[in-house]
């Protein structure tokens, strides 16, 4: 590939090319976030990725790659999200997936949980347990994780409004195995800002949300330096209806305000920004969804080093976390999910990931069955063992085509984030509705295309065909539900109450004072408070958010 000198021989070879094939005629094609796909690439196409702009893999921009071998040396982490009814029930899935192979564990929370609710609340009795593990208290934690050896496995935790919480949780259930905070590997995701836009899963306003933020960073840094207390969260982004570039666009505006928040707390960028993981998602577009990975990459490093001044080469390191897209599988004919699947789990692992979860292919249904996730773990297993493309480091390194496209998705990512910046930055877009607007514009649009059948979705608006309904789903049981207002009952009958009353006045304190919350957090736990007590008092002290009426 040559980056400076112009192959003018090329350039009339080409030009030719496209006049004897009437290249103009053809309609215009566009991946998923408007950007054309010219029929044919050549060198002239990637000529503005010179060698310093792609680089080596482990090398300073990273485009190909956060280490020099990557996946030659060492396969990625392999997840399983999963997480029901109650943490005996759970903990048994999850002790299935570990002697399956699974190398991390990734835990789902139900609604309940995740809005800061006890299972005795009579306003979510019918979500407990329904879309993931019910928690209440402490004893769920130590019963979630019992048998599973937390200096041996990594857990990634999908939680967001009350991460202090849940973080404090697993910190106390760690030291109950022998496990020093110092030991702990995992990531808890704590994106809240893209809860605003993308999930609904808020509690408090932005700003106390924010300040909760820096305390789990700032505990992490000082208490526990192998865990992740970031993980920004593009896949939901994505999910709710935004297009390839806005997903790493508006995750990284996200990224910039918690590392804004945590240097102005006077928290050193070189101590967190090395912890700092990325949560994203795969769709269809195979070699969109590669150059999105790769752009996103070369653009992390850029900013860290250049925006925000880090000095330590590991601050200036994409760290990535991927799962196939959910909202790209189908009711209809279920088993298409499958191949669904394998082609965005192939996307993410030639992108360059770092650990990776599949979805089941019965997830338009509910939540998945064993043996729907044990298809979906071996998804990933086959690939990496069997297909071969762990062999060499970012295979499609140099092709015209996967260059060309990470340029352009690079460049448009400067775009939206430059957009977001001109309009006072994330949190007030988010506030005045301005990033929400710009989401579900694009997610209409989606459904446009997809009813008008311009998208193409076999099963959906193509290839239907008479079909009965899965039989082997996951069923929720409402008895577990009670199970878990049993349970939770009896650790209530049995903790020192006067202990709890203690505990739930310094976390108010600690709230009040805008101290640190995470060793009162820890304190509450240690005593048995329930989730909802600890959010009751954080309520008190921070407030509710109320999403603008005004999107549209």
């Amino acid at each position: 590939m040559c980056c400076k000198d112009e192959n003018k021989q090329l350039e009339a070879r080409y030009q030719a090319w496209e006049e004897a094939n009437k290249v103009s005629r053809l309609p215009r094609v566009t991946t998923s976030a408007g950007i054309e796909i010219k029929p044919l690439y050549t060198a002239l196409d990637a000529a503005g990725n010179c060698a310093e702009q792609v680089g080596l893999p482990g090398e300073y921009p990273f485009t190909r790659g956060v280490h020099p071998l990557m996946h030659r040396s060492k396969v990625w982490t392999m997840r399983q999200y999963s997480g029901y009814s109650t943490a005996k029930e759970s903990n048994e899935r999850n002790k299935f997936f570990f002697q399956q192979g699974v190398t991390g564990l990734s835990v789902a929370f139900d609604l309940p949980t995740q809005m800061g609710y006890d299972s005795d609340n009579p306003d979510v009795e019918d979500e407990v347990g329904r879309v993931g593990v019910a928690v209440d208290t402490l004893a769920d934690m130590e019963l979630l994780f019992d048998g599973l050896p937390l200096d041996r496995i990594s857990t990634s935790f999908t939680i967001n409004a009350i991460t202090p919480i849940i973080l404090a949780m697993y910190v106390a259930v760690g030291e109950k195995q022998g496990v020093a905070p110092e030991k702990l590997t995992g990531t808890v995701q704590n994106d809240i800002l893209k809860e605003y836009f993308a999930r609904g899963a808020y509690i408090f306003p932005l700003r106390p949300s924010m300040k909760m933020v820096g305390d789990t960073f700032e505990f992490c840094s000082q208490k526990m330096p192998k865990f992740v207390p970031l993980s920004v969260c593009g896949y939901h982004i994505r999910e709710s209806g935004a297009d390839a570039v806005q997903e790493i666009a508006y995750a990284f505006c996200n990224a910039a305000a918690y590392i804004e928040n945590a240097v102005q707390r006077g928290l050193d960028i070189d101590s967190f920004a090395p912890r700092i993981s990325f949560n994203l998602a795969a769709h269809m577009d195979l070699f969109e969804e590669v150059a999105k990975f790769r752009a996103a990459r070369r653009l992390w490093a850029k900013l860290l080093k250049e925006r925000f001044g880090a000095k330590d080469p590991r601050s200036w390191k994409f760290l990535y976390f991927a799962g196939t897209g959910g909202s790209t599988y189908t009711a209809q004919q279920p088993d298409n999910n499958i191949i669904r699947g394998t082609l965005e789990t192939l996307a993410i692992v030639l992108g360059g990931c770092q650990a990776l979860t599949v979805n089941t292919k019965d997830e338009g249904h509910a939540i998945p069955t064993a043996e729907a996730g044990l298809t979906a773990l071996r998804t990933q297993q086959i690939i990496a063992l069997e297909s071969g493309v762990a062999n060499t480091v970012d295979p499609l390194g140099g092709s015209w085509y996967v260059e060309s496209m990470t340029g352009a998705m690079e460049r448009e990512m400067v775009k939206v984030m430059e957009d977001i910046e001109s309009k006072g930055g994330m949190i007030k877009c988010i506030e005045n509705g301005y990033v929400q607007r710009n989401i579900l514009k694009n997610a209409l649009q989606i459904q446009r295309d997809i009813e008008t059948g311009k998208k193409p979705l076999i099963g959906v608006n193509t290839l239907t065909m008479e079909e009965a309904p899965p039989v082997n789903l996951h069923q929720w049981n409402s008895e577990h539900g009670r199970e878990q207002q049993m349970r939770l009952q009896q650790v209530k009958e049995n903790r020192d109450e006067a202990r709890v009353q203690k505990a739930l006045s310094g976390l108010k304190e600690a709230a009040v004072s805008q101290e640190n919350i995470m060793e009162a957090t820890l304190a509450a736990v240690k005593a048995y408070a329930t989730v909802g007590e600890m959010t009751a008092v954080l309520k008190e002290v921070y407030g509710t958010f109320r999403e603008p009426l005004d999107l549209f």
